[in-house]
């Protein structure tokens, strides 16, 4: 089985359900019912599986291409030998096509249970994502589709206690893991790969505008985050309160802003990685933060 989680990249699917995860409580203000956290909990990491993989579908022969000098090392969080198992041969196309069809279709089922639309934002999601790999040497506006494809989890969560959301807090929290994308998780990787993307003629964002205006993008998308992560709690029926506020920008600083800040003076491809090894522990860190507020607010009365 080594290979196809590899091909699904599910150490970081799992700590990317954390994100719909924190929205989800976020905008109800409480624990949801057990049964709704199930099958979300299963929808969420079926999703994200059949997503991950559809990328390397999409993407194999450039994957193949970019990595015929060698794979790097990567970071952390996705770092294995298995790394693009697609691109290695050390599985085939068919039984990948397989696995992304089983996920995916698990996904819709339990998308539609939950709430019908998801199935629509599940759907749009999979067509970003084969939008966001074709367009590789194309453009490096193909960033901003990837923060469009992280957001639809967080979304369809919100539509998962809420069959009708405010469109304008919703736009909040999109904008939150819109930019949360961007800084930490995308042009960081892409800043990784820099010497397979330049073998290919990929047209990213440390390649189109250098490391300098890179790093001053990422610090931007970064800083974007954790203001508006500042706001969330506005969204909130709980009383999150001030303290609240104090320790999100507490966990912000630590795992973006700081990393992104040694990254905009070391301007290394390691220091990249590690912003986007912290990074990816963001969300997460969120969803226990506000995790223990609500147990709190429980257990006093608040």
């Amino acid at each position: 089985m080594k290979p196809f989680f590899a091909l699904s990249r599910t150490t970081h699917g799992v700590l990317d359900i954390a994100a719909p995860c924190f929205c989800a409580l976020l905008w109800l203000g409480d624990f949801p019912r057990w049964q709704v956290i199930l099958i979300s909990l299963f929808t969420g990491f079926a999703a994200y599986t059949a997503i991950y993989t559809l990328n390397d579908l999409v993407g194999i022969l450039v994957d193949r291409e970019k990595f015929t000098g060698g794979i790097n090392p990567g970071y952390s969080v996705e770092a294995s030998d298995m790394r693009y198992p697609l691109a290695q041969n050390a599985l085939s196309y068919r039984d990948g096509f397989l696995w992304f069809s089983v996920w995916f279709v698990l996904a819709l089922i339990g998308s539609y249970i939950i709430n019908p639309f998801i199935v629509i934002i599940l759907v749009t999601a999979a067509i970003l994502e084969v939008f966001y790999c074709l367009l590789f040497k194309v453009t490096y506006l193909r960033t901003l589709v990837s923060g469009l494809v992280k957001s639809s989890g967080p979304i369809a969560a919100v539509f998962a206690v809420d069959p009708k959301p405010s469109p304008y807090l919703l736009m909040l929290v999109v904008a939150w893991m819109f930019f949360w994308e961007i800084g930490g998780q995308n042009i960081p990787a892409d800043w990784n790969d820099t010497v397979e993307d330049r073998r290919v003629n990929a047209k990213t964002i440390p390649l189109q505008f250098g490391f300098e205006r890179a790093a001053l993008i990422i610090m931007t998308a970064l800083g974007l985050t954790v203001i508006e992560g500042s706001f969330l709690p506005l969204i909130s029926p709980a009383n999150l309160g001030l303290l609240y506020v104090l320790a999100s920008g507490v966990l912000g600083y630590f795992l973006l802003l700081k990393p992104g800040f040694q990254l905009y003076q070391s301007k290394t491809g390691g220091q990249a990685a590690r912003l986007f090894d912290k990074a990816s522990y963001y969300p997460l860190s969120q969803f226990v933060l506000i995790s223990l507020f609500l147990v709190a607010n429980k257990v006093f009365g608040a």
